[in-house]
């Protein structure tokens, strides 16, 4: 974040009064309605300007689409726009502490996880509007793609309460990686690859070719075991993005992670498993296996990049990661 930069607040008021209305009835009241009587502003959406393919003036188009939607509501709000990397968690982190009782995410997985890590452990629930690549998280929750529909699926949405993981210190509500996953998640996005499901694609096709399994000694809640491995996977939920599933037993909810480990084959050994990503039959795959975990240690004989809903770590040589059932509530 720039150095004492103020963030951009947007209050979004008619005339000179913050939009307040008064649902019909209490069968009509959603999460956000019911928490009016608690506090004046409901929801404060957190916008990132430049995540996923986005076009020139990306942030004003945003910022508007985001008042219009809620002005049309029954909530009253404030939109803030992030300025660098980490000031998503700044604004979630401040808006926790002003009781505020949804913060609701614009932007892609890395976004979501920066206000995950604001918002666990406390009343305060998520909202998703999807603006990344991928887009993994609001699609495993059955949110609108499309910003406007998701602004309005937020301000009718029930709470729930959600899994979070952690792996190497750092939390994820969606999937956190070793191996080839977490060398994919640092090249998308470079000057050299460009974002979106293309980039992803040609990332993931040059590093196969090039990508050596490392082993991996993995000590889990009742089993250790040692594998050369492409991929250590950590699934809260059950895809990456594209609908690209990686865990198909995962669930939100169940107070544990999928642990996917994901041998190395030949080239065509590789490219075989592929279409089961698509079909959800990935767990059935040759050289694949996935056990139910609520801790689990993985140690190689070198430091490990690690990624948490694709946003790449270096980490040690060990490497913890265990599972905080119930730690997010969410609106979907």
């Amino acid at each position: 974040m720039v150095p004492h930069a103020r963030p951009r607040f947007f209050k979004l008021r008619r005339g000179h009064a913050v939009v307040r209305q008064i649902p019909r009835t209490e069968a009509d009241r959603s999460f956000l309605a019911k928490a009016a009587h608690n506090s004046p502003t409901q929801a404060i959406v957190i916008i990132n300007p430049v995540s996923g393919p986005v076009p020139r003036n990306a942030s004003v188009d945003r910022v508007d689409v985001a008042r219009r939607a809620l002005a049309d509501s029954e909530l009253s709000s404030e939109v803030s726009v992030t300025e660098a990397p980490g000031h998503a968690y700044e604004l979630a982190r401040a808006a926790v502490e002003r009781g505020a009782p949804v913060v609701c995410a614009w932007g892609g997985d890395g976004t979501i996880n920066e206000v995950v890590r604001a918002l666990a452990f406390s009343s305060t629930a998520l909202g998703i509007v999807p603006g990344g690549s991928g887009n993994g998280f609001a699609r495993e929750l059955g949110i609108p793609l499309d910003p406007r529909e998701a602004l309005k699926h937020l301000t009718r949405a029930a709470a729930r309460r959600i899994d979070v993981g952690e792996l190497g210190g750092r939390l994820f509500c969606n999937v956190a990686g070793i191996g080839l996953d977490a060398r994919v998640a640092a090249r998308v996005g470079t000057d050299a690859t460009p974002r979106g499901l293309r980039g992803y694609l040609m990332t993931t096709s040059r590093e196969l070719l090039s990508y050596q399994p490392v082993e991996y000694q993995i000590e889990a809640d009742h089993c250790s075991f040692s594998r050369s491995a492409l991929v250590v996977a950590l699934a809260n939920s059950r895809q990456y993005g594209y609908g690209t599933r990686i865990a198909p037993t995962a669930e939100l909810d169940d107070g544990l992670l999928d642990l996917v480990v994901v041998e190395g084959r030949s080239l065509a050994g590789n490219l075989v498993r592929v279409p089961s990503l698509y079909t959800g039959r990935f767990h059935k795959a040759a050289g694949v296996m996935t056990l139910k975990v609520w801790k689990v240690e993985v140690v190689a004989e070198a430091p490990m990049v690690f990624h948490v809903d694709g946003e790449p770590v270096v980490g040690d040589c060990r490497l913890t990661a265990r599972v905080h059932p119930g730690a997010l509530n969410v609106l979907a």
